[in-house]
């Protein structure tokens, strides 16, 4: 049997399948069917799954109305299928259960704060599709301790959710800088912050973007400091399930075609106008020329929805968590890549 798995192995590795085929031919008499968007379109609603309450990422006001960098995500991709933001219905998820609720079909995508890492892109069956926000783990304290830098939080206790990569990388910070630490575990987020708001804890412990969100809604903000030191490495971005390629090319292409919006200087209110450009990149990113929307199983212009509707990246995360947010947080690695940040999309051509 290892011989025989050797031989494909090799076969495949110069171009050809066990059947004689090249890989290529192979590959597509094997594609998985199309079946997440066909399943959307006849339902009629994309069923995204989100926080049950982050602010600037996925939070839903007294009358039930989202909004966030997460759920605009989702906006932009029922924008691109029916030509309207609004067909969207939203499924708030706890950190325990979201990736079982991709795995069973409950929803159709899941953009909720989800950090890319090797086994959730491999052993749980799910593809992550790129990354809508470059994060890094942090640390906030009390002002009145009087601490500057986690480097000085040796026996400190601090309040963290388990199930997470929080929790682990929190551990490993303190290990590789020789410190120690209390670690004080709850099953859920808001568990974690209640207790570090009533004094339980000296530290609360997430991705930075949730230190910002969350310390607006304690009861006395301003008593409160996010700490410099970010300590790992946070990609998140949204999730699909393996085995269907045209939804994984779909969601992928979505927010590539928002972060390409904004490096071409196309937005909400000039994407009309600018459907007239010269500009052969812009011709083709908003289906002037070429069939780039159809590729996908979409319509030509398929991006013009998106902006029309949502916008482009950057516009996006103005509105939700940049400067003039309620969060107030800087673009930084999530600038564009010609700006001095991380964002970066292949060319649709």
């Amino acid at each position: 049997m290892k011989r025989i798995v050797s031989t494909i192995a090799l076969g495949a590795a110069l171009g050809f399948s066990a059947t004689g085929l090249s890989t290529t031919a192979a590959f597509a008499q094997s594609a998985a069917p199309a079946a997440t968007l066909a399943a959307i379109q006849a339902k009629g609603y994309v069923q995204c799954g989100v926080t049950q309450g982050l602010a600037g990422f996925s939070l839903p006001d007294n009358a039930g109305n989202w909004t966030g960098l997460d759920v605009d995500l989702c906006r932009a991709l029922a924008a691109a299928i029916f030509n309207d933001p609004a067909k969207v219905r939203f499924s708030p998820l706890t950190t325990k259960d979201r990736f079982t609720a991709l795995q069973s079909r409950e929803i159709d995508v899941l953009a909720r704060v989800s950090t890319w890492t090797l086994q959730r892109d491999t052993a749980l069956g799910l593809n992550f599709t790129g990354i809508n926000y470059f994060d890094g783990q942090g640390f906030m304290v009390r002002k009145s301790i009087n601490v500057k830098s986690a480097r000085e939080l040796s026996g400190a206790s601090i309040c963290v959710q388990a199930g997470t990569t929080t929790e682990l990388n929190v551990a490993d910070f303190f290990r590789s800088n020789n410190l120690k630490f209390e670690p004080v575990v709850f099953i859920t987020n808001d568990e974690a912050v209640k207790a570090y708001d009533s004094g339980r804890c000296d530290v609360y412990t997430t991705d930075a973007s949730g230190l910002y969100a969350i310390r607006a809604k304690l009861a006395n903000p301003d008593d409160h400091i996010v700490l410099p030191e970010i300590i790992s490495k946070e990609p998140l971005g949204p999730v699909v399930r393996h085995g269907d390629d045209q939804w994984f090319d779909i969601v992928k292409w979505v927010l590539f075609a928002q972060i390409n919006a904004e490096e071409l200087g196309i937005t909400k209110a000039n994407v009309d106008q600018m459907l007239q450009s010269p500009n052969p990149e812009i011709k083709r990113v908003l289906g002037v020329e070429g069939n780039y929307g159809e590729a996908l199983g979409l319509t030509k212009d398929w991006v013009v929805r998106i902006v029309r509707h949502v916008g482009n990246y950057g516009e996006m995360f103005d509105r939700n968590v940049g400067p003039t947010s309620s969060l107030g947080i800087a673009r930084g690695l999530n600038a564009l890549w010609n700006k001095g940040g991380l964002q970066y999309a292949p060319p649709i051509r």
